[in-house]
C-alpha cells in the first residue's frame, strides 16, 4: 500500500523531523507578528513602525518561499501522517492537535487571500490602520474568526513544541517561563488589537478617512472581487478536498486490508485481529486495551516495550530509532518497542509495563507519573550505633529525638535546593537534580552534606545533657542516571527514583560507617561538582552489584571545615 511505500523511501523519524522543522518556521513567524500586535497597545503609529521591522523579513522571496512553503509542506505532513495512523484510536492531547491542526487552513485562507494576495495582485495598502478598522469596525465577524485563528494555531503550536520538548532534562527547569510567556503573547496580542480598534473607532479617527484595501468591497472593482472569490473558494475546496481524500483512501486501504488480518494475543488469551502493518500500540488502541506510551508512540521512551513470547519469525528488522532505545535500556531478547513493532504475522506478547485500567484505581488517589530516566545525585544519610543509643530510651524520647534529627537533614535538603525522597528508620534519602543539571545536583548533594553535618553539630550542643553519646552521621552520595517516577498505591504514592545510582549511594552510606566517617563521595560526584578534592583522601573500594572497582573520596577528618573551604553555592554551578 501507499504507507508503506512512503516508509521505504523516507523514515517516519525523517518526516517527523521536516513536520517539525516546517511547524518551528510557521511558530516563529507567528510568535514575531502577535509580538507586533502588542505594540498597538502603545498605539496604531507605533505597531505600524514595528511593523517595518518585522516585515522585511518575510516579504522577500526567501522569506516568502520559506514561510508558504512550510505552511504547504506542514498541511502535506499532517494529512500524510493522518493518513499513515493505522488507528485513529488515541489519546485527548494528541486529537486536539491534530483537530487544531486540521482548523487553522480553515481559518487561515480567507485572511491569505486578503492581505498577502490582495496586495500582491492589486497593490492594496496593508497597514495596521485598514486592518484593524475593517476587523474591528466594517466586518467584526472576520475580526473575531482571526482572533480564533490566532489562538487555535497558537495552541496547536505549543502543543507541538511541548510534546517535542517535555523528556528534555532542562525542559522542566524553564517549564514555568515558557508557560507563562505561551498565556502572555497571546493575551497582549489581543489586547493590542482590542485597544487599536478601539482607537481608531474614535471619532478623530473616523473623520479622517482610510486609504482602504484590506477587507473592503468598496476598494476593489467587481472583477477583483470576483477573482479574490474564486481564490478563496478553490483554496477552501482544495483543502476540504485533500481531508476527504485521506478518509477515503484510510476506508478503502482498511478494505483491502480485512483479507489480511494477522492476530496479536495478550497474557489471559486475549486475541485482537488486524490488519497487516499496524502496531502493536495501534492494535492495543483500536481494541480499547490500556498500554502506556508515554512519548506518544514515536519510539523516544520505553514505557510501550513488550515481551515477544510466540511468533519471533513475523517480526520485522528495528528501524535506526528503536533501536537506539533498545540498546540504551540495554533491552533482553525478544524486547521490542510496541509504537514501532509491525507484526508480519501472528504474534503473542506481554507488555512489560501494564497500564492500570480505571477500575484499577484506588479512592482519592491520582495517577502515577510514567518513569523517565534522567540525571541526578542522590544523598543516603543514617546515624550510627543508632539502636545502642535509643535502647534504654522510651519511645516518647526516641520519637522526639527522630524528629529533631529529621528536621535537621530536611531542613538541609531543601534549603541546598534538593528533595527529600523518604525517611525509613532512622535513615533518610535525598534526590538532587530532578530539575536542573547533574553538575548543579552534585554541589546541591555536598551543600546538604555539610548542612546536616552543621545541623548535627548543634543539635549535639544542644541535647548534651540527654544524650549518653553524641550522635554521629554517615553520609553516602553517587551520581548518575536513574528512573524517576511516581510509585506507591492510592495515597502512599510519592515521587521517588529507583535505579542502580541510588544502589550504589546506599551502599556509600554504608560504606561511610564501616570506615567510621561522615562522608563518603563517588568520584564522579567530584568530577561533576568541578572543585577541587585534590587534598581529601582517595580510595577505590568494591561495591556490591558492581563488577569494576570505584573509586570514592573519604572525608576522615575536619569534614565541616573542607566542605566550607570548598564554593558549595548551588546557585554558582
Amino acid at each position: 500500500m501507499a504507507a508503506g511505500a512512503i516508509r521505504s523511501i523516507v523514515t517516519e523519524q525523517q518526516l517527523r523531523r521536516a513536520r517539525l522543522l516546517s511547524g518551528l518556521i510557521i511558530f516563529t513567524f507567528l510568535a514575531m507578528h502577535m509580538t507586533n500586535h502588542v505594540f498597538g497597545l502603545i498605539s496604531v503609529e507605533m505597531a505600524d513602525y514595528a511593523r517595518r521591522w518585522f516585515l522585511p523579513i518575510w516579504r522577500n522571496k526567501i522569506g516568502s518561499t520559506l514561510l508558504y512553503g512550510s505552511f504547504i509542506v506542514h498541511i502535506i505532513l499532517v494529512l500524510g501522517s493522518l493518513y499513515m495512523r493505522r488507528s485513529l484510536a488515541m489519546p485527548w492531547s494528541e486529537a486536539a492537535q491534530i483537530t487544531l491542526g486540521l482548523l487553522v487552513p480553515v481559518l487561515l485562507i480567507d485572511h491569505i487571500v486578503a492581505t498577502r494576495l490582495s496586495s500582491s495582485l492589486f497593490y492594496l495598502r496593508d497597514s495596521y490602520e485598514t486592518v484593524v478598522h475593517t476587523l474591528w469596525s466594517k466586518s467584526p465577524f472576520n475580526g473575531a474568526k482571526q482572533s480564533l485563528a490566532l489562538v487555535v494555531i497558537w495552541l496547536h503550536g505549543c502543543i507541538g513544541i511541548h510534546f517535542w520538548l517535555r523528556y528534555r532534562p532542562w525542559y522542566s527547569a524553564i517549564w514555568p517561563g515558557v508557560l507563562t510567556i505561551g498565556i502572555l503573547l497571546p493575551t497582549l496580542s489581543l489586547l493590542g488589537f482590542v485597544q487599536m480598534g478601539r482607537t481608531m473607532a474614535t471619532p478623530v479617527y473616523l473623520l479622517s478617512g482610510y486609504p482602504g484595501g484590506y477587507y473592503d468591497p468598496t476598494s476593489l472593482s467587481a472583477d477583483a472581487n470576483a477573482t479574490l472569490m474564486r481564490i478563496r473558494i478553490t483554496m477552501h475546496g482544495t483543502f476540504l478536498a485533500a481531508v476527504l481524500s485521506v478518509f477515503t483512501l484510510r476506508a478503502v486501504r482498511w478494505l483491502v486490508e480485512r483479507a489480511h488480518l494477522i492476530t496479536i494475543r495478550y497474557p489471559g488469551g486475549e486475541a485482537i485481529s488486524v490488519p497487516r502493518g499496524y502496531t502493536v500500540l495501534e492494535a492495543s488502541r483500536m481494541a480499547g486495551r490500556p498500554h502506556y506510551a508515554v512519548c506518544g508512540g514515536k519510539g523516544r521512551c520505553s514505557t510501550c516495550r513488550v515481551q515477544v513470547i510466540e511468533g519471533e519469525d513475523n517480526l520485522p528488522a528495528c528501524d535506526a530509532q528503536e533501536e537506539r532505545t533498545l540498546s540504551r535500556i540495554k533491552a533482553g531478547k525478544g524486547v521490542r518497542l510496541a509504537c514501532q513493532l509491525r507484526p508480519t504475522g501472528p504474534v503473542t506478547v506481554t507488555p512489560l509495563l501494564m497500564a492500570k485500567t480505571p477500575s484499577d484505581e484506588a479512592p482519592d488517589s491520582y495517577e502515577a507519573i510514567p518513569g523517565r530516566e534522567r540525571e541526578i545525585a542522590v544523598l543516603f544519610c543514617d546515624i550510627r550505633n543508632f539502636t545502642t543509643l535509643t535502647e534504654s530510651r522510651l519511645p516518647f524520647d526516641i520519637v522526639f529525638l527522630l524528629n529533631r534529627y529529621f528536621n535537621v537533614v530536611g531542613q538541609a535538603v531543601e534549603q541546598a535546593g534538593g528533595r527529600m525522597d523518604k525517611f525509613i528508620g532512622d535513615g533518610a534519602m535525598a534526590l538532587f537534580g530532578i530539575t536542573g543539571s547533574e553538575e548543579l545536583a552534585c554541589r546541591q548533594a555536598l551543600d546538604a552534606a555539610r548542612r546536616i553535618i552543621e545541623g548535627i553539630e548543634n543539635l549535639n550542643e544542644q541535647l548534651s545533657g540527654e544524650l549518653p553519646d553524641p550522635l554521629r552521621i554517615a553520609i553516602g552520595i553517587h551520581t548518575g542516571p536513574a528512573v524517576v517516577g511516581t510509585l506507591g498505591y492510592g495515597n502512599a504514592r510519592t515521587l521517588t527514583a529507583i535505579g542502580d545510582t541510588v544502589n550504589v549511594a546506599s551502599r556509600l552510606e554504608a560504606v561511610a560507617k564501616d570506615l567510621d566517617t561522615k562522608l563518603v563521595m563517588s568520584a564522579p560526584v567530584a568530577d561533576l561538582a568541578g572543585l577541587d578534592f585534590s587534598s581529601i583522601p582517595s580510595r577505590e573500594i568494591s561495591v556490591r552489584g558492581r563488577t569494576e572497582p570505584l573509586k570514592v573520596y573519604v572525608f576522615e577528618k575536619g569534614v565541616r571545615k573542607a566542605l566550607e573551604g570548598l564554593d558549595l553555592d548551588p546557585g554558582s554551578a
